[in-house]
C-alpha cells in the first residue's frame, strides 16, 4: 500500500511532464542542423500530428500559402505522392505532420481537403491529396525557411491554396542535409 501511494504522485508528475503545450511550435534549438546530424530537435510536439489543424491561407514572402492554426507555413514533400506520406518518425521530428482539419472545406483553399496516414499510422492532413507538414526551424508565423530544403528523399515546398507546390526563388534551406 505504501509503495502505491508513493508511485501515484510520481506517475502523475510523469504524465504532466509528457503534456506539451500542444501548439506544435518549436521551442528547441537546431544547432548543428547543417552538419547532417539526424538527432531530432527538441520541439515539444509529438511527431505524429504535432502541428495544429485549422489550415488557412496567409501571405508570406512566397505569396499566398497554406498555414496551420498557429500561422506556421505548411509544406509538402516531393517524395510523397497524393494520398501517401513517406515521412517516417525521424522525418516527422523535423517536419511535424499537420493534424487533419475538422471539415473538408477551407475558405480560400480550392483543392480538396482530406487526410491520410503517415508510415507509422498517424493521421495527417492533405490538400489536393498531398500530405502536409510544418518545419521545426520556422519559429514565427509566416516564416518559410523550409522552402527548397532537400531531405528525406525529396524537396520541401510551401503549399499554394490550389494544393500545388510554391517554388519560390532560390532554395534557402537546400544545404540542411537532414
Amino acid at each position: 500500500m505504501h509503495r502505491t501511494l508513493i508511485a501515484l504522485p510520481a506517475l502523475a508528475l510523469l504524465a504532466l511532464a509528457g503534456c506539451g503545450s500542444g501548439s506544435g511550435a518549436a521551442t528547441g534549438s537546431t544547432s548543428g542542423s547543417t552538419s547532417g546530424s539526424r538527432t531530432p530537435p527538441a520541439n515539444g510536439s509529438s511527431p505524429a500530428g504535432g502541428s495544429t489543424g485549422n489550415i488557412h491561407v496567409a501571405s508570406t514572402s512566397l505569396g499566398q500559402v497554406l498555414v496551420d492554426g498557429t500561422g506556421r507555413t505548411v509544406y509538402l514533400l516531393t517524395a510523397d505522392s497524393p494520398g501517401k506520406s513517406t515521412c517516417d518518425a525521424t522525418c516527422l521530428a523535423y517536419w511535424p505532420a499537420v493534424a487533419p482539419a475538422a471539415g473538408t472545406s477551407v475558405p480560400g483553399v480550392t483543392a480538396p481537403v482530406g487526410h491520410t496516414t503517415t508510415p507509422g499510422g498517424a493521421a495527417i492532413a492533405t490538400v489536393g491529396g498531398w500530405p502536409l507538414y510544418t518545419y521545426v526551424p520556422d519559429k514565427s508565423p509566416g516564416e518559410v525557411t523550409g522552402e527548397g530544403v532537400q531531405s528525406f528523399g525529396g524537396t520541401w515546398y510551401a503549399v499554394s491554396p490550389s494544393g500545388q507546390p510554391v517554388k519560390g526563388g532560390g532554395s534557402p534551406g537546400a544545404g540542411h542535409g537532414y
